[in-house]
């Protein structure tokens, strides 16, 4: 009977020694709060009283500390400026939306002693990150880095050599990959299920501006274009374009033709529009850029297009072949893979650069006799 009620006053005991410890480290922590008039700790090493108070904090909070901001996967680039303390770090990080708690970042780090290893540079983050991944994600220093630039309209070769030019990946590496090499990769994109057999990855590789570590490899290129493709091309894109008819490829593939045929912005819809009357009427697409494409060599990929090349044998000559060439014929930019799904409803059949204004824009027409007309209008010639 003595020993069960000894049990019973120890186990009392224990726990109000825990909610005590609880209690002590919240005043703790609250008066150790910046401007609170109190001591303020930092961010340096912890007596042994200390840490098991924030210990007491961190674990009372466990399931916090696992659970992401937000569901948000894409890639946050995230800047720490020189000077920066790990508070003003932890609040922006609040602000980013990356982390719920700046409070219990700051705990966490400091508590770990990862608050040392925090320092200025670019890092790239995600919502979805927990705070101990984000806290290990700034521990990695920023490595020197390396960008490039990878613009709108550019076939897979002048890819590769921009990407040669820029960074420390080889030419050949890069064409490797992407040629034939991502399929063997693991790279898992449901996109890519679309690409029929023998596919490149020619269209996919989206325009935009990359960094990337000193040392990296073609995968490490090619995964983030791919990430940012599906970040950009979003499943409401592809679920219109699917409306008309058309899966990934495809989509990829007359929006390459729209970015090669359009300047101004406001004319990319009307030109799909116009390849998708083509379509639909069972029409050839007739588009120069796909002659362009069979043209292409090393020495110059887009040649100049002429009436005669119209005579090219190459499955890319629209003007022989009906339906759309076997694939993208460049990285087109979101604005025409935008217009492609969501192509301006028009009457016109055809259009041909307004040589009259000479600043990119088109004359559009509904007939062959217009469009003849409008091919008068600039000097005559065979359309």
């Amino acid at each position: 009977m003595l020993k069960n009620v000894g049990r019973v006053i120890v186990f009392v005991l224990t726990l109000l020694v825990i909610v005590a410890a609880g209690v002590i480290a919240g005043r703790f922590l609250n008066r150790s709060t910046p401007g609170s008039g109190g001591f303020s700790l930092s961010l340096c090493a912890l007596s042994a009283p200390d840490k098991s108070l924030i210990g007491v904090y961190l674990d009372a909070r466990a399931d916090e500390l696992e659970q992401p901001a937000g569901n948000d996967d894409t890639p946050v680039a995230f800047v720490i400026e020189p000077g920066e303390t790990v508070a003003q770090v932890a609040d922006r990080l609040k602000q980013a939306g990356l982390v719920s708690d700046a409070e219990l970042f700051r705990r966490y780090v400091q508590y770990h002693g990862l608050d040392a290893g925090i320092e200025a540079g670019e890092f790239t983050l995600r919502q979805t990150m927990t705070i101990p991944q984000i806290a290990q994600a700034l521990q990695e220093g920023q490595r020197h880095e390396q960008t490039v630039t990878i613009q709108e309209g550019l076939r897979l070769e002048q890819v590769a050599a921009v990407v040669a030019t820029q960074t420390n990946i080889p030419q050949e590496e890069f064409l490797a990959l992407v040629a034939g090499g991502w399929r063997d990769a693991g790279l898992g994109f449901d996109f890519l299920s679309d690409l029929p057999q023998g596919a490149t990855l020619e269209g996919f590789l989206f325009p935009e501006t990359y960094r990337l570590p000193e040392q990296a490899t073609a995968m490490d290129l090619v995964s983030r274009m791919l990430e940012t493709f599906a970040a950009r091309v979003t499943p409401q894109m592809r679920a219109a374009a699917a409306n008309r008819g058309l899966n990934a490829h495809q989509l990829i593939t007359l929006a390459s033709i729209v970015e090669r045929e359009a300047v101004l912005e406001q004319e990319r819809p009307l030109i799909a529009g116009v390849y998708y009357n083509r379509l639909d009427s069972g029409w050839y697409l007739g588009a120069c850029p796909t002659v362009q494409y069979g043209l292409g060599t090393p020495d110059n990929w887009w040649p100049q297009f002429t009436p005669e090349a119209t005579d090219l044998d190459s499955p890319y000559n629209t003007y022989r072949h009906l339906g759309l060439p076997p694939g993208p014929l460049c990285s087109p930019g979101l604005a025409s893979i935008q217009a492609t799904a969501y192509p301006a409803t028009t009457d016109y059949f055809f259009f041909l650069a307004d040589c009259q204004k000479n600043d990119g824009s088109h004359l559009f027409a509904v007939t062959e006799e217009e469009h003849l007309n409008n091919y008068q209008i600039c000097g005559g010639g065979a359309p």
